[in-house]
């Protein structure tokens, strides 16, 4: 596999709403996991043995953060739950809130239904909506960021 078809994989991971992925492909195994918006990846032959050739200098369990800077201002609001991302109290209503509006420590963000059971997501600080990180009906995962707050 070639340096840029696994830069490639990488660039796509960090985009994505993955937490984690693992391929073999071509005689090579990567293993990549996301945790605050940091990709961990692990390139290894069937061997074993990491990767040292063409561009590749020893790939493993190294940090690749995303492009964009990192803005330490910013509170990241997770799900708490599994479940269906609700921007809205129903259909045709308006979202809870869209980039760019102010939200006060308690303010309803979204609903996360799990089980037929509504659970409304709060602010857990005041600022502003910064980035609404999911898209109306997606599935969450436990842990997954919904929102950033500035």
């Amino acid at each position: 596999m070639e340096f840029k078809a696994i830069e490639g994989i990488i660039n796509a991971m960090s985009k994505s709403n993955l937490s984690s992925l693992d391929i073999e492909a071509e005689g090579i195994s990567i293993k990549m996991k996301k945790e605050n918006n940091v990709v961990y990846k692990e390139v290894k032959n069937l061997e074993g043995n990491s990767i040292e050739n063409n561009n590749i200098s020893e790939i493993n369990k190294v940090a690749y953060k995303k492009d964009k800077e990192v803005d330490e201002n910013l509170t990241s609001v997770k799900s708490p739950i599994v479940g269906t991302f609700y921007e809205s109290p129903g259909a045709g209503k308006d979202p809870y809130v869209k980039v760019g509006d102010k939200v006060k420590k308690g303010d309803v963000l979204c609903i996360v239904e799990a089980m037929k059971v509504m659970n409304e997501i709060e602010a857990e600080t005041d600022g502003e909506i910064a980035e609404i990180s999911v898209k109306n009906e997606d599935m969450v995962e436990y842990g997954q960021e919904l929102f950033k707050i500035r």
